[in-house]
């Protein structure tokens, strides 16, 4: 006797769903992935980037960051992935690698060391041999050019059954039906509004980012090497703007650029390449990359708003409301992507829907077990990074306020953070060990904080005169010049 193998029908084709592919591309299943967009170019990684057309991947040009969480999950599970995006030009960044200074000559190797490495690599370039590999999947097939519109549905009683996608190809409509649907359609899905239209209360709860985002992308000249890592802070936070160098694959890397949004002036200007350069060389930990001797501009700039956190709920009094599906990536929770786990939290879903989907053919079952197991893996991280946002947009007003005086408490805040905590990380192997694993997703964002033992570490740096701590090298370099300064640098009106 034989078992006709589960279907799976998957809305969207990018990082999310490509990760569904991976981990449900076993054989064991049947999965379709529908892509909104044609198929990708047969090109080189380079090639990629600059013709690869993906109108459902608003992000595709913008800085990534591939955190441990899901290097480790692509070295575990599929180390033949793994070799592919090395030989197309990606790269690993050990936790080694990126010791500061103060602690590279004490540093001694220690177990979960090695899960705490970032891939350097263009999106384009992960999402092109992640697709290429899935591909070649025993029962993973992908359908180009296919536009999902709508919903096929019936009800059982409370519950409402998924039945599948409707789908446009070319000038016609089919009917494409599946045991378990799938939206991994995005940021911008529709599921929500048709599932509404079914009758389900989809909730959502929202908070601003308060920030858009800007990108450019480098290549280094022939001869020349990226920086040393002499600890010239590679991120950094000015209140005014964010900044960020991403190291990537094939001599490429890119900077990000963050504004608030009630910085009109700058944000209007910084999409202006020459205004973008000149920002850049005004912020040690750019200008040391984008240093014209160093590197040259590799595209223009690219910039991205609407950026919110968004965390949907399909259930209703602790039960689900449909059955047979699933979202997942950002079509279930969305984050600022200044935090760089959109793609890690996107893989991390779609493996959580496999276990959910080995553990039990219950579609009841697996719907709960999916709940619970993304908001123990995901919540707290997206918790965190809400409030990180809502103090962002806070300091970004009083930036603007030249007689703002801080009170007690967030003079005292302040001090931890700049005084106590980003010194101890570059004083303290244990402490940095600690903020590391909760950087790369494998514990949570901040028990660590909280635990006695790490806690007193960092107390214990606090404690040293800052003068101490100075020569030590244990401060970091200035991020920049002030919001005043900086605008006069660059010819912008300081209104």
């Amino acid at each position: 006797m034989s078992t006709k193998p589960e279907t799976v029908l998957v809305a969207g084709a990018g990082i999310a769903g490509l990760g569904v592919a991976l981990a449900l591309g076993d054989g064991n299943r049947e999965v379709t992935i529908l892509d909104r967009d044609p198929p990708p170019p047969d090109a080189s990684p380079e090639e990629a980037f600059n013709t690869w057309e993906r109108r459902g991947a608003t992000q595709l040009r913008h800085s990534h960051v591939f955190l441990g969480r899901l290097t480790t999950l692509i070295r575990d599970r599929y180390p033949r992935l793994l070799d592919e995006l090395l030989q197309a030009g990606a790269r690993i960044f050990t936790f080694e690698d990126a010791l500061p200074p103060t602690l590279k000559n004490i540093y001694a190797p220690a177990a979960g060391d090695d899960e705490m490495t970032i891939l350097f690599s263009r999106r384009t370039t992960l999402e092109l041999v992640m697709r290429r590999y899935a591909a070649q999947l025993p029962n993973v097939r992908f359908v180009s050019d296919a536009g999902v519109r709508g919903l096929l549905a019936h009800r059982d009683g409370q519950s409402l059954i998924v039945d599948g996608l409707a789908v446009t190809r070319g000038d016609t409509v089919e009917e494409m039906r599946a045991d378990v649907t799938v939206d991994a359609s995005g940021r911008n899905t529709a599921f929500p509004d048709w599932l509404r239209a079914e009758g389900l209360q989809v909730t959502e709860e929202e908070s601003p980012a308060g920030i858009l985002y800007f990108t450019r992308h480098y290549r280094l000249r022939d001869g020349m090497d990226e920086p040393d890592r002499d600890g010239t802070p590679g991120a950094g936070d000015l209140g005014y703007i964010k900044y960020g160098v991403f190291a990537a694959d094939n001599r490429h890397f890119s900077i990000t650029l963050a504004t608030p949004e009630i910085e009109t002036e700058l944000r209007m200007a910084i999409v202006r390449p020459e205004i973008f350069d000149r920002l850049c060389a005004e912020i040690p930990g750019c200008a040391r990359w984008t240093d014209p001797a160093r590197a040259l501009p590799a595209s223009p700039v690219y910039s991205m708003g609407n950026l919110k956190s968004v965390w949907r709920n399909y259930f209703r009094h602790g039960e689900p409301q449909a059955l047979g599906f699933f979202a997942v990536g950002d079509s279930a929770v969305r984050t600022n992507p200044l935090y760089g786990r959109g793609c890690s939290a996107g893989v991390v879903h779609a493996h959580i829907l496999r276990t959910a989907l080995d553990a039990t053919a219950d579609p009841r079952e697996r719907a709960r077990i999916v709940e619970r197991d993304t908001r123990a893996a995901l919540r707290p991280y997206y918790d965190t990074m809400v409030k990180q946002d809502l103090q962002s947009i806070r300091r970004a007003g009083h930036e603007r306020d030249p007689a703002y005086k801080p009170r007690l408490k967030g003079r005292i805040a302040k001090s931890f953070i700049e005084d106590a905590l980003m010194p101890a990380t570059r004083a303290d192997l244990a402490v940095l060990r600690a903020s590391s694993r909760a950087f790369h997703m494998f514990s949570d964002p901040v028990a660590w904080l909280k635990d006695p033992v790490m806690l007193a570490r960092i107390l214990r740096v606090w404690a040293v005169p800052k003068s101490r701590k100075t020569r030590a090298g244990y401060y970091p370099p200035e991020f920049g010049p002030p919001r005043a300064e900086m605008f006069a640098r660059v010819g912008l009106a300081n209104s």
